[in-house]
């Protein structure tokens, strides 16, 4: 089992077509049998099935059409060979299936077992595990009929769920729901991981994943590009040089955070204290009068700085290594007039929250920055809907980056990173802990952090997203999801970006 196509530690990721091609390769020029192909994936289905779920004795396989359907033929008759009871539901005639899912299927029948053709016939509440064998990665268009009553009630039923490859229903390309999908517990899925499963809704409904490249050639994966990668800490482990034993703050970096507006210095905190959790030399921070003393009792170590307007800021941008804007920034004309004296600078920039609503109305495009928007804001700043975003955010991220160049990190589940260089990311990390106020501010200090400490944009983005995941995904083991703060992150930063 190999699940690793790239030497950087990252998992490629392939789209539909991506996929269609890779399997084409296979067959046509490394002359593996397509049906080949189909017995190791059932055999590897039924091999995590067994080790998933130890005690299994009774297995309802519901094939639909289609290869996922024989992938189905082969995981019952693997069943039927370890002394399963197995119960089949073909939800079409397995005499007019085509190709190697026929002949899966003619496999299945001579061992004389039933197939059933109506979920009627059994009771999916008995079943120990309900494999989905339904329908694949080549689906375009909502379910309906004898499909769509079988999804409902796999949804309805007691019984743990497998989807062989995608779980039906789900856009392998987007990860959403074709209106409806199966909600799987584990997803095995084969040749190549795909996009679907982790972006859009994907984790919602695919469980675990288990990947397997069924032995192909890894000569075939050089063949075609992959749309993407998956990456974690892992993946930039080596990014963050040795400390010299005679460093001192100045080799660091110093990083202006600007924001803070009346009501909101907590988010220009946060931002601040995950900089400087992350290794920045010296953090400074520019907000309002009033929130400066604040600000350093809390943490004296971030020098907060009280601008009544842009033109008090003119000795601080001229020590500084990189901005980070955005954070409580608020859309004031205070707010309006710092952002336009920040975008004068040739600084490198991470640009969140309300700096991205203040771009959004007059938009520009610069190469030394990051944008950090959730989906809302993305949606304004390409002037279209949440839906639109969610739908395809693969596609709604390359417009951000052609729109405004740079460095893009569109958040959310699957946050995906991309630039100019076309070498796009998602982080799979991440714990629905995390959502709760101040976590996109952490994010911006940690990201705003690592280029202060000359790491290059596109790396600091995608090695900030990890951290950040990461860190939270370690707190909610120790604590739980439910009640995470933002602010309860920083020590497991700081353990992140000092590793043994």
């Amino acid at each position: 089992m190999v699940t690793n196509h790239l030497s950087d530690g990252a998992y490629s990721v392939f789209s539909t077509e991506q996929l269609r091609e890779l399997e084409k390769i296979a067959i046509e020029k490394k002359k593996v049998p397509g049906i080949d192909l189909m017995e190791r994936a059932g055999k590897v289905a039924w091999k995590a099935l067994k080790n998933t779920w130890t005690q299994s004795e009774k297995i309802v396989v519901i094939c639909g059409a289609g290869n996922n359907a024989g992938d189905g033929y082969v995981v019952a008759r693997c069943a039927l060979d370890d002394n399963k009871q197995i119960e089949l539901v073909a939800l079409t005639d397995p005499d007019t299936l085509q190709g190697d899912a026929y002949i899966a299927a003619q496999r299945y029948l001579a061992t004389g077992h039933t197939v059933h053709r109506s979920l009627s016939d059994i009771e999916l509440n008995e079943a120990d595990v309900i494999v989905d064998a339904i329908l694949g990665t080549g689906l375009d268009r909502g379910i309906k009929g004898d499909y769509l009553t079988a999804v409902n009630m796999i949804n309805d039923s007691d019984s743990p769920v497998l989807s062989i490859d995608i779980p039906t229903g789900l856009n392998a390309n987007t990860g959403m729901p074709m209106e409806l999908a199966v909600y799987a517990d584990l997803t095995v899925t084969f040749i190549g991981q795909k996009q679907g499963l982790y972006i859009g809704h994907g984790a919602e409904y695919r469980g675990k994943i288990i990947f397997d490249d069924l032995s192909i050639s890894m000569d075939v994966y050089d063949s075609v590009k992959a749309s993407s990668r998956l990456v974690n800490v892992s993946s930039y482990s080596d990014i963050l040089p040795r400390r010299s034993r005679t460093g001192h703050k100045g080799n660091y970096g110093h990083a202006l955070i600007i924001g803070g507006d009346y009501g909101m210095a907590g988010a220009i905190r946060l931002c601040g204290e995950a900089a400087a959790r992350t290794g920045t030399g010296l953090v400074s921070l520019a907000t309002r009068p009033e929130h400066a003393y604040t600000l350093t009792a809390s943490r004296p170590e971030l020098m907060a700085l009280g601008v009544t307007n842009a033109a008090d800021m003119r000795s601080l941008l001229n020590r500084t290594t990189v901005i980070a804007i955005g954070p409580g920034l608020g859309q004031s004309q205070w707010s309006q007039s710092l952002f336009s004296r920040t975008l004068d600078t040739n600084l490198p920039m991470v640009v969140d929250a309300d700096a991205l609503n203040l771009l959004a109305q007059e938009p520009i495009k610069r190469e030394n920055w990051v944008l950090t928007p959730h989906p809302g804001e993305a949606a304004r700043l390409l002037n279209c809907n949440l839906k639109d975003i969610q739908s395809n955010r693969l596609a709604s991220a390359t417009a951000l980056q052609e729109k405004f160049g740079g460095v893009i990190v569109l958040k959310g589940s699957g946050t995906i990173i991309t630039g100019e260089s076309g070498r796009t990311s998602i982080s799979y990390e991440g714990n629905p802990g995390m959502g709760c106020g101040g976590m996109g501010d952490v994010l911006t200090g940690i990201i705003t952090g690592l280029i202060a400490q000359n790491i290059t944009l596109l790396d600091a983005a995608g090695y900030g997203v990890c951290l950040h995941a990461r860190a939270a995904d370690e707190l909610s083991l120790l604590s739980g999801e439910r009640g995470m703060l933002a602010m309860d992150l920083m020590p497991y930063i700081r353990q992140l970006v000092n590793p043994e």
